[in-house]
This record gives structure tokens, C-alpha cells and sequence, in this order.
């Protein structure tokens, strides 16, 4: 087992290079593990028109993303603890261009069920990659300073995701805007050659994006990294005894339900709350003409809310070189919060921003709560990573449930990420310290 805060955890070669290429290495799994996640509200947007579904039943999509997390997050611990971190990070780029690859198929075919199929393959990849690049990334140095390292190389997460809602404006959505309704409407043959475009929108940025994990393999496994030692013992009956490890992993769950519910919905939110209205600062970052849909729109809207999330993660990074990792969760967690009940409570652009905001403060949650519960774990340290990552499942969980509350007004699905949000102040506060039971 990997030992993150003890020991030496890393074999030779040694030496300051080696740790600064395999940072490097397994920085760019950060970035692409983003754009993943970060298209997956794009799809669930799109996939309304394109295979006439519900915003409930689009928001599957993230339940079966997220629970290829669920169902492979152990089994890639155990897997790796046997052929090692290396094989285990190529057999997760081998996995998530396989399941990107596979969209071509699934968008001539228009079976949302291979859609679904393909998400959880791609999402089994990435358990992998998150399993080994976040506990990689806590071993490659000084233990005093794993949580700014794990913030510095989220950041890159932080980079990649901003592109999610840019690709889906330029590549996946449609110049004219259509509604079910509308398509509805049409004579069948008409509306029937609309759908079969929208569907075939996502084939192009797929391969492109199957093609980079590819090639993203194939330096992995021409280039040698520096191996984590494993050691024996860890389990889930031991780790289970390490109270901070529960309650990180219970505060991992419903933070990933926050976050997920928020990217999935964001889209929808803004057509709710300011369908018509745009940021000054989004005006002169991107490429708003009087001509894009207002979907477009509100996509580089939520471009512009993952910009604040980037942002986050530096801003959170340095906080932390000053103040202990658990006061800057708390005080970040506190401001979601009152954010989301701002929200909640407003309407217009105001709501919208709020929400934004959000994204600006939930940015260090993830890492910040992986690390500070991962900490004093020993040899139960890979079993461990992998319970946290096992707790992203929350993003299959909550935003149906976020979806289905939306029906009675849209402002009512943030009652899901105002909850989640307590559960993480609560783990910031208290929840995080080490007390073994």
C-alpha cells in the first residue's frame, strides 16, 4: 500500500527530477479527467433534443457516469495494488478512450442506452486515473505540504473543465435552437433529420479527445516513473476504523452531489433565471454575437462560472501556504452556503451570479477533503483512497434528485447542493480530525 504521510512512499529512481516528470506525467491525467466531467452537462442539455428526453431523464447521464466511479474505485485500488501504479493508470487511458471512441457508433445508432454504456466505460477509466493520480500525487513530496501539492495539480483539473461548455457551444449545439416541442410539431421526416444532426454533433469531439487519451497512453508507457511502494495489510474493516476517513468519505459523497447537480443543471438554471440577460465580463471573453441561441449563451455562461472554479483553485492553493487546509475548506464552504441560499431566495442575473460564485468556492472541496482524510492512514492508505473515490458515486445520486425538484421550479433544485454544503462545513469544522475509533 501506498503510504502518503509516513515513510517513503515512492521506489527508485529518486531524486528531484524524477518526482518533478512523474508530477508532470500525472498532472495531465488532471486535465483530461476534466474535460470528461465537465461535458457531461453539455450532454444532458443536448441530449434532450437529440434523443427526445426529459430533464429528468437526461440527468442520468451523470448517475451513469458516476457509478463507473462507484463500481470501479476498489477494484482499480486492489488491481494497482497487484500491477502497480504505471500498468494502472494505462489500463484507465486505455479504458477512457475506448468509451470515448465508442460515441461514434452509439450517435449513428441514436440508442441513449449506449450513450449511458459509454459514459460508465469512460467513467471505470477515470476511477482508475483518479484512484492512482490523486494518492500519486500526495506521495511525490513532503507530507507538510501535500494538500497545496494536491490543490496545484487540481488546478490543471480546474484548466481543462473550462473547456466542457466551449466545445459543446462550438461543436455540439446547434446554431438553431429547437425544443421537443417544436420538433414535435414538424412533419416526422423533417424533425427526424434534426435529431439524427444533433445526435451526430458529439461524434467529432469524441474521437478527438479518444485520439489525445491515446497518445496520453503511449508516453505513459514509454516513459519510466518512479513506482509507489505497496505494502500489505490495508482493508476496508481497518480503514473503517480511522473516524476522519469516514466522515471524508460521507462529506466526498455529498460535496460530488453538490458539484455534479450544479454543473448538470447549470445550463438549465441559467434559461430559468436570466435566459435573455449576459455578464459584461462573459461579453468580452467569448464570442456572444446577437445571433447565438440562448442555450449557446447560457454555455459560455457556464464556461465563465468554471473560469471562477480555475480561478478558485490557485486562489485556494496559495490560502493554504497561509492558513491550515481545514479553516480554508470551512471558510470556502461557509460562502457556498450562503451563496446557494442567495440564490434561492433572488432571481435575474443576480441568481445567476450567485450561483457562479459558487463554483469559485466549491473548487477546493474535493482535493482538499481527499487529503485531509487520507492523512495518518498507513498501510490503509490505498484502500482508503479508494473509498473517497468510491464516494463520488454522490454525483449519480443527487442531481436526479436535484432534476426531480426542479419540476415544482427550477430555484428548487439548489435545496440539493444547500444541503450537500452543510454536510462539507460540518467536515471542515470538526469532521476532519484524526481520532481513530
Amino acid at each position: 500500500m501506498p503510504i502518503p504521510h509516513s515513510g517513503n512512499p515512492i521506489t527508485a529512481p529518486t531524486g528531484r527530477q524524477s518526482y518533478k516528470l512523474a508530477f508532470i506525467l500525472v498532472t495531465s491525467l488532471f486535465f483530461l479527467w476534466g474535460i470528461a466531467n465537465s461535458l457531461n452537462g453539455t450532454l444532458v442539455r443536448h441530449f434532450q433534443t437529440a434523443l427526445d428526453l426529459t430533464i429528468t431523464q437526461s440527468s442520468i447521464v451523470e448517475s451513469a457516469f458516476y457509478i463507473g466511479y462507484f463500481v470501479m474505485a476498489l477494484p482499480a485500488a486492489f488491481i494497482m495494488n497487484r500491477i502497480g501504479y504505471k500498468k494502472g493508470i494505462i489500463t484507465g487511458l486505455a479504458l477512457y478512450a475506448l468509451g470515448a471512441f465508442l460515441f461514434y457508433p452509439a450517435a449513428e445508432m441514436r440508442t441513449y442506452s449506449f450513450f449511458l454504456f459509454n459514459l460508465f466505460i469512460i467513467a471505470c477509466g477515470l476511477a482508475f486515473l483518479e484512484t492512482a493520480g490523486n494518492a500519486y500525487v500526495v506521495a511525490l513530496g513532503s507530507p507538510s505540504s501535500a494538500d497545496g501539492r494536491l490543490n496545484l495539480a487540481q488546478s490543471f483539473n480546474g484548466l481543462s473543465i473550462v473547456l466542457g461548455p466551449v466545445i459543446g457551444s462550438l461543436f455540439i449545439f446547434s446554431d438553431v435552437e429547437y425544443t421537443n416541442d417544436m420538433l414535435k410539431a414538424m412533419p416526422f421526416d423533417q424533425s427526424e433529420v434534426i435529431r439524427i444532426q444533433e445526435a451526430q454533433s458529439v461524434q467529432l469531439p469524441y474521437l478527438v479527445i479518444a485520439g489525445v487519451v491515446t497518445l496520453v497512453a503511449i508516453m505513459f508507457a514509454l516513459t519510466r516513473l518512479p513506482e509507489m511502494v505497496n505494502s500489505a495489510g490495508g482493508s476496508i474493516r481497518r480503514a473503517l476504523r480511522h473516524r476522519h476517513l469516514v466522515f471524508g468519505v460521507v462529506a466526498q459523497f455529498f460535496y460530488v452531489g453538490a458539484q455534479i447537480s450544479l454543473w448538470s443543471l447549470f445550463i438549465n438554471l441559467k434559461l430559468h433565471y436570466a435566459p435573455t440577460e449576459t455578464f459584461r465580463v462573459v461579453d468580452w471573453i467569448y464570442p456572444i454575437t446577437a445571433d447565438l441561441t440562448p442555450t449557446k449563451i447560457a454555455s459560455y455562461h457556464a464556461s465563465f462560472a468554471l473560469v471562477l472554479f480555475m480561478v478558485g483553485r490557485f486562489v485556494g492553493t496559495y490560502l493554504m501556504t497561509r492558513f491550515a487546509a481545514n479553516n480554508v475548506l470551512t471558510w470556502f464552504a461557509l460562502a457556498s452556503v450562503v451563496l446557494v441560499l442567495f440564490a434561492i431566495m433572488s432571481n435575474g442575473w443576480p441568481a445567476v451570479l450567485a450561483i457562479s460564485l459558487v463554483y469559485f468556492f466549491n473548487s477546493i472541496m474535493f482535493p482538499t477533503i481527499f487529503s485531509l482524510a487520507t492523512r495518518n492512514l498507513g498501510a490503509d492508505a490505498k484502500v482508503g483512497s479508494g473509498m473517497l473515490i468510491m464516494a463520488i458515486v454522490g454525483g449519480a445520486v443527487f442531481p436526479p434528485l436535484a432534476s426531480l425538484l426542479s419540476q415544482g421550479g427550477m430555484e428548487n433544485a439548489l435545496i440539493v447542493p444547500l444541503i450537500c454544503f452543510l454536510v462539507v462545513l460540518f467536515f471542515a469544522m470538526t469532521g476532519y480530525r484524526v481520532k481513530n475509533v
